[in-house]
């Protein structure tokens, strides 16, 4: 297939364009406006590959997106580009509002006029494939609620209510009823995903984990909201690539499918866990007076940064996917535990200290966003 990639120079949208050059035979055109969230570096291994084709285009431009549509005939379309920080939509929502609703509008509607002018053997065959987020439902139950079994706490499943807390949450579910909208309405063939938390390789570091491992490199402060309670499903980049395009290619149209790594942990763990690899991979010595002789230096745990800070205003609980549709209807089981993805994600990290400088443009310096 001939594939239109919404955001694919974002953390997420790059490694679903990596995998579809490196592990399949389908070619792939990316669209993306390449906000500071979007860095083209993160697909340089496979940029001069001919099945790969780039547009800096904005969604929200509807003559350029149109354009993209008539000039590369794409057989679907895979939408990721959103404005996705929490933090950020809280000091900044109308953003969140043009990018992931209007910007879904019409992109929604650039691809129903295309698709309604397709041939009728490519017009059946055609998707559009709407990739969302598990925090569209809200919270769920925490453990540490009153009178709640521990035993049989609950989890997001397809038909779970929507309650989104956060502006961008608002946007996303917003975007999720355009999109089923445009299949009730028009007939469009959509297909929606919603996923939980994703970490990985080349995440822009505004988000926990490529944050606390920067800041921890660097000595700096590893900010905690609140208590650290808060339980997030954790889900290797990598693999929801993989289950995307499972869902692009064997999904069925009208449907939506949860993706969740199995992987529910609380921020603080999160973290500690994150200083305990760093302990091991990148041990750090403790700044001891002038005149301390080396063989004094005693090494200190990066867990000595830990610091808790004000909670982020209407934070959500807990977050955890029931994946047992897409596991049992399209035969996908994420590969990674959180502790070999997590692992895989520091020494990435460590080994790639220059792209991380290059991507943080001096507009955004890790300090904190969405305190009121």
């Amino acid at each position: 297939m001939k594939i239109l990639v919404t955001g694919g120079a974002g953390f997420i949208g790059s490694a679903v364009v990596r995998h579809l050059i490196n592990d399949t035979g389908h070619s792939v055109i990316n669209l993306d406006k390449l906000t500071y969230a979007g860095n083209l570096e993160s697909l340089a291994s496979v940029s001069d590959s001919s099945r790969y084709a780039f547009e800096q285009v904005d969604i929200c431009d509807a003559a350029e997106v149109q354009r993209v549509f008539a000039q590369h005939q794409p057989d679907a379309v895979m939408h990721l580009a959103a404005e996705s920080h929490v933090d950020r939509s809280i000091d900044g929502p109308g953003e969140f509002i043009q990018t992931n609703i209007v910007g879904t509008y019409v992109l929604l509607e650039a691809a129903r006029a295309y698709w309604s002018q397709l041939p009728d053997e490519r017009k059946a065959a055609f998707r559009f494939h709407h990739i969302s987020t598990d925090e569209v439902y809200g919270d769920l139950p925490h453990p540490s609620d009153e009178g709640v079994n521990k035993d049989s706490l609950p989890l997001f499943t397809e038909s779970t209510a929507y309650a989104p807390s956060s502006p961008y949450s608002a946007s996303k579910a917003g975007s999720d009823h355009l999109v089923r909208a445009w299949q009730r309405t028009y007939g469009l063939p959509v297909i929606v995903t919603n996923c939980s938390n994703n970490y990985g390789p080349y995440h822009f570091p505004e988000k926990l984990i490529p944050l606390v491992i920067l800041n921890a490199l660097e000595g700096k402060s590893l900010p905690i909201y609140g208590k650290g309670d808060q339980i997030r499903d954790w889900l290797y980049v990598e693999d929801h690539a993989r289950a995307l395009l499972q869902v692009l290619t064997n999904g069925e149209p009208g449907e939506t499918y949860n993706i969740g790594g199995h992987n529910e942990k609380t921020n603080l763990e999160v973290v500690a866990t994150i200083c305990d690899i760093l302990d091991e991979l990148a041990p750090r010595g403790l700044e001891l007076p002038a005149g301390v002789a080396a063989q004094e230096q005693r090494a200190t745990s990066y867990k000595s940064l830990i610091a808790h800070v004000a909670d982020r205003p209407g934070h959500d609980r807990r977050y955890a996917i029931d994946a047992g549709k897409i596991a049992s209807g399209l035969g996908w089981v994420p590969q990674e535990t959180f502790a070999s993805g997590l692992r895989k994600t520091v020494q990435w990290y460590l080994d790639n200290q220059r792209w991380c400088q290059r991507v943080q443009d001096g507009s955004y310096q890790r300090e904190r966003l969405g305190s009121l």
